[in-house]
């Protein structure tokens, strides 16, 4: 009995770490995808291609959404992984 717990625990805390990893770095990814959207904009901005008006509206809210992105992982103590991570097309975590 003793070692079915173990086994059951040990399980427990693989599937948590695992879950846990991904959904840090699925964050992480799209704290990167904004602020490359806030990059593209300001360039677009700059070469006339987007009107600054809209520009800005639009920084804004990319950057409202940026800082929301990072107060939720600041608030669950959310850290980006270390090492070169990236998603198979199955949804599973590569290394």
């Amino acid at each position: 009995m003793k070692k079915i717990m173990i086994a059951v625990g040990t399980l427990g805390v693989m599937s948590f770490t695992t879950n846990q990893l991904m959904n840090t770095y699925q964050l992480a990814e799209a704290i990167d995808n904004i602020q490359d959207m806030k990059e593209w904009m300001i360039e677009d901005q700059k070469q006339g291609v987007i009107d600054s008006v809209y520009a800005q509206y639009y920084l804004q809210s990319l950057n409202e959404t940026e800082w929301r992105l990072i107060e939720f992982a600041e608030s669950n103590r959310l850290i980006r992984p270390t090492g070169d991570y990236g998603v198979d097309i199955n949804g599973n975590i590569t290394n």
